[in-house]
């Protein structure tokens, strides 16, 4: 009965896993077929053989290289600007002691319940106002503190042994020491973790760059990719085409940092 048991939940996650990857290996396959192919009815699964100029076509109808590189450059500074701001912020709510601590540390997280929508009209007239349109100034700097990291970080910080701050606090260590050779490397897992959700969270940005970016040069891959379709007609082939392209890169950034975001996610789950 048990193993009964355990075979029909893998049966069930097996049926999930092909559920949730379907779209995904839809999309790839899609991206090789012909025009025609990808025009018919019902829908074809697999292209009759690898078109590879749609990738080349991708290419030359966009600049789509320039695109990528507007999101890798965007999301990675985000990314560092995060953990920057979010780890000396959760250092400071977790270790020091000051004057209204644990009103701040809630009206910190308060913003967390405010919609982007709301901020965003205030946003975009205060990068107007500073002359940031269509830069990557404008793009990064929104975005550069996240109380959601702060809160993470924090919890993290608070799951390290009191013993080895009493024992660098004897050895005449200040809390400059103490951040950076101790909290930051036994908080890896953690600040990892920030660091992959901030970079997929913003590489997949859309709204923002729409509205403060006008120049086709400053443009990233969410907006660049709509450019692939056209009044007259769609060429989804081609459109999925760009659509596996940039989605590569967060990919190999999922893969890479899948360990250590599943680590950071679960630290302190169990006991022990």
């Amino acid at each position: 009965m048990n193993r009964m048991n355990k075979g029909l939940l893998y049966l069930v996650l097996l049926i999930a896993s092909c559920l949730i990857l379907f779209p995904l290996l839809y999309t790839l396959s899609s991206s090789f077929m012909t025009n025609g192919e990808s025009a018919t009815y019902p829908p074809r699964m697999l292209p009759s053989h690898l078109n590879w100029d749609n990738y080349m076509s991708v290419i030359q109808t966009i600049p789509v290289l320039r695109f990528i590189g507007n999101s890798f450059i965007v999301s990675t500074l985000i990314m560092l600007g995060q953990i920057v701001t979010a780890s000396t912020a959760a250092y400071a709510f977790a270790f020091l002691r000051f004057p209204g601590k644990t009103f701040l540390f809630a009206l910190f997280l308060a913003t967390m319940m405010i919609p982007w929508e709301v901020i965003m009209i205030p946003n975009y007239l205060t990068i107007k106002n500073w002359n940031l349109l269509d830069s990557y100034t404008g793009l990064i700097i929104p975005f550069v503190a996240s109380a959601f990291g702060t809160f993470l970080l924090r919890q993290s910080f608070l799951q390290l042994p009191g013993e080895l701050f009493e024992a660098a606090r004897i050895d005449g260590c200040g809390h400059v020491r103490i951040f950076l050779s101790l909290v930051l490397p036994l908080s890896t897992p953690a600040i990892a973790t920030l660091g992959v959700y901030s970079f997929l969270n913003h590489w997949n940005m859309y709204l923002w760059p729409l509205l403060i970016t006008n120049k086709e040069e400053m443009r990233t891959v969410q907006i660049g990719i709509s450019m692939l379709q056209f009044e007259e007609m769609t060429s989804w082939n081609l459109v999925l085409a760009g659509v596996v392209t940039v989605m590569i890169p967060s990919l190999l950034l999922l893969v890479l940092g899948l360990k250590p975001l599943v680590r950071g996610i679960t630290a302190g789950a169990l006991k022990g």
